[in-house]
């Protein structure tokens, strides 16, 4: 017989070999296996006291649970369970959360998973039934055996999770220019964030950049830190976050209103802005858009200032924005005592409308086609062949862009086809 055998008298009388050291006292984290409620547990299985085993073991496991919620984030506990109180210190713990609230609250802050503590309630049932209630049928050594072997898998032989950070300590040090930038750093602080601190921090972090005397060193460290955060935040805080920027454009402060939208940007949340921030936001930059024309300098920071919004152009906004990006890349033809050219037109806006065109669907494929037929001057312009194949590049983008039963893919295909060029100028005067 080897050491780690105990002989067991079951139930019915038989004798049984089981390794209960080895199963239970080796399986367990190496500083808990001189723990008082473990060795007791196995001192009383191994002569048949299977209720009291039951117990002491549910015992180790409360207290484990206990130790780890507290090295993990008091605070956030009492943030996540509803106890009437605040508790602060073990005995809190002892003398006012019952087992279902320790728990559940060590599932909402991330010390168990969800299957964690689903298996985890049914030991403490296995608990309340055969330890709490003497009147109860005799467990078994399998039952027994069973509870032990799901409270070492979900908690006796975890290791303590990842300490919380303090928002209010965290946000802090954002404003010092010690703050460390380092992305390890960083993300290891964040990435085990449960979600009520997710959302604490990512409002706090939006509330504080728009905040009209923060300074510059917080500015930057949030510029550093956000976007790094948003990628593991969920849809819906994201969503919660941009529908702020409603509140700002109510309350009629042009400056914080630019810093709530600047601060989208920065996360790239600007697809969860609702329409009316979105028209808010891009309305001045179509409009200022469509002024420019050929004013090539103020057509490039007008272009470059759409880009963000690319796929969120309202439907008010869509024909003047599809024109005014189509004339804007097709140009004028011209003369320059300077340049050796005569084909002119906004270098720097050129660069973004190919791919800002690459977020159209059916809906602004049309617009495109519209713009084409109706627009005098731009139907003029596309005379010269220069101009002609700069419009064939955005055709060709469109005509990948459209789905299979776009009505209207022979005027795109004539385009994007120099041997169809007389076919096109036909489609295009008949402008029906």
């Amino acid at each position: 017989m080897s050491q780690n055998q105990i002989t067991v008298l079951a139930p019915d009388g038989n004798t049984e070999i089981v390794p209960i050291m080895e199963r239970v006292l080796m399986s367990v984290r190496e500083e808990l296996r001189d723990d008082p409620y473990i060795i007791e547990a196995v001192k009383v299985l191994q002569v048949g006291g299977y209720r009291s085993s039951i117990g002491s073991f549910w015992n180790a496991v409360v207290d484990d649970l206990r130790n780890k919620i507290i090295f993990r984030s008091v605070s956030l506990f009492n943030k996540s369970v509803e106890l009437g109180r605040k508790v602060e210190s073990y005995e809190d713990f002892q003398n006012f959360v019952n087992d279902d609230q320790l728990i559940d609250g060590a599932y909402q802050i991330g010390v168990i998973g969800w299957e964690a503590s689903k298996v985890l309630k049914h030991s403490k049932e296995t608990r309340h039934i055969f330890s709490g209630h003497p009147k109860s049928s005799d467990p078994s050594i399998i039952k027994v055996l069973a509870m032990m072997d799901d409270c070492i898998k979900y908690v006796l032989n975890t290791e303590y999770p990842a300490q919380i950070i303090d928002v209010n300590e965290y946000v802090s040090t954002l404003a010092e220019e010690t703050f460390d930038r380092n992305v390890i750093s960083i993300e290891s602080a964040l990435g085990d964030l449960p979600e009520i601190y997710k959302k604490e921090l990512s409002n706090r972090l939006y509330s504080s950049y728009i905040h009209p005397q923060s300074t510059s060193v917080l500015r930057s460290n949030i510029e550093f830190v956000a976007p790094i955060l948003w990628r593991v935040l969920p849809k819906s805080i994201k969503l919660q976050v941009a529908r702020r920027v409603d509140q700002e454009i109510q309350k009629g402060n042009s400056e914080i209103t630019q810093s709530a939208f600047s601060f989208i940007e920065l996360v790239k949340n600007q697809g969860y802005l609702s329409v009316v921030s979105r028209r808010y936001q891009t309305e001045p930059l179509v409009k200022e858009l469509t002024k420019s024309f050929d004013d090539f300098p103020n057509e490039n920071m007008s272009v470059k200032a759409l880009v963000p919004y690319a796929s969120l152009i309202p439907e008010g906004l869509m024909a003047e924005y599809v024109l005014s990006l189509t004339k804007t890349y097709i140009g004028r033809m011209g003369s320059s005592a300077r340049w050796n050219r005569t084909d002119f037109f906004a270098d720097g806006a050129a660069m973004y409308i190919p791919d800002m065109f690459k977020s159209f669907d059916d809906h602004a494929a049309n617009y495109f086609i519209e713009g084409i037929k109706q627009n005098e001057l731009l139907n003029h312009r596309i005379r010269s062949p220069a101009k002609l194949r700069r419009l064939r590049v955005l055709g060709n983008i469109v005509l990948e862009k459209v789905s299979e039963a776009f009505q209207d893919k022979r005027f795109l295909q004539a385009l994007s086809d120099e041997k169809k060029e007389e076919e096109f100028f036909d489609l295009v005067r008949n402008k029906a």
